[in-house]
């Protein structure tokens, strides 16, 4: 089922059958350098069960990103609730496929996301929580309107990262009727 649809992509629930298509990316040191861990197959696994678990809590979480042209999962994007001193805030998040960098589908995705936000949840604010050494996250949030409101440290596997938190309000981005 799709849950939303962009100029080249998309995004549906992800379920067993991506398993192959999610570990490519989540396997991948490259993908995954912002994560400092390296992922089994039961990582994996977790993962996928994290987001079917989110999609039942939620109604949302990070879901398969599929290219219409050729109907392969590129990368997975999605809206997730995360930690921000001691409160939840609603986080865009997208994650692609080494071949598919630079392509623009993160921004893509991004913004059909931020719509997504705004008019189908009816939310006020959407985030994203970037380490500060990921440049290309940086501009991509910059690219759909956020900007940076934040410095904090957030956990990862091997300690406290510096993280910048980037926000937009719904406020400068009037919902059409």
């Amino acid at each position: 089922m799709t849950i939303l649809e962009t100029e080249r992509l998309i995004l549906r629930e992800m379920d067993q059958e991506d398993f192959s298509d999610l570990a490519q990316m989540l396997q991948n040191p490259r993908v995954m350098v912002a994560y400092e861990h390296d992922f089994s197959d039961e990582d994996v696994q977790r993962w996928l069960d994290r987001q079917k678990s989110r999609y039942e809590t939620y109604g949302f979480g990070l879901w398969a990103m599929i290219l219409k042209k050729t109907g392969e999962m590129i990368g997975q994007a999605g809206l997730t609730m995360q930690p921000y001193k001691g409160k939840q805030v609603l986080e865009i998040g997208y994650l692609l496929k080494e071949a598919y960098w630079h392509h623009g589908y993160a921004r893509e995705a991004a913004a059909g996301l931020k719509k997504y936000a705004f008019e189908t949840l009816n939310r006020e604010k959407v985030y994203a929580i970037i380490k500060t050494d990921n440049t290309p996250s940086q501009r991509v949030a910059e690219s759909i309107g956020m900007t940076r409101e934040d410095e904090f440290l957030a956990g990862y596997h091997h300690g406290n990262r510096p993280h910048f938190l980037y926000a937009v309000s719904r406020q400068g981005n009037p919902v059409r009727q």
